[in-house]
């Protein structure tokens, strides 16, 4: 389908600017999939344009000594890894989630 594919690269060629230039850029529920060759490119270009720059929030459900393989090529992910967690910030959480709590109670019949 050649249309899917020029939508991702117009898609991509305005998020990846867009991301590197903000003060402030999240990463909401990443890894849930893992990047294909494009995405790896993409999210190289990402961090290594906003390192030093500004804040980059990631939340992720998979931990962070899974996220190489979620990378999938080690150089990229090696590049991409070193750029994120050298000067991160971490906040583990656990216990429920927040919409696991505050879900409506349901009364069986």
């Amino acid at each position: 389908m050649p249309g899917c594919a020029t939508r991702q690269r117009s898609r991509t060629s305005i998020i990846v600017p867009l991301a590197a230039s903000n003060a402030r850029c999240s990463l909401d529920d990443w890894g849930l999939e893992p990047l294909g060759p494009e995405q790896r490119y993409d999210m190289l270009e990402i961090v290594e344009d906003r390192y030093g720059r500004g804040a980059t929030l990631i939340t992720s459900q998979i931990p962070v000594d899974r996220w190489h393989d979620l990378i999938g090529e080690p150089t990229l992910a090696d590049a991409i890894l070193d750029r994120i967690i050298h000067n991160a910030h971490r906040l583990q959480l656990s216990g429920d989630s927040l919409r696991k709590q505050k879900a409506p109670k349901t009364v069986a019949a």
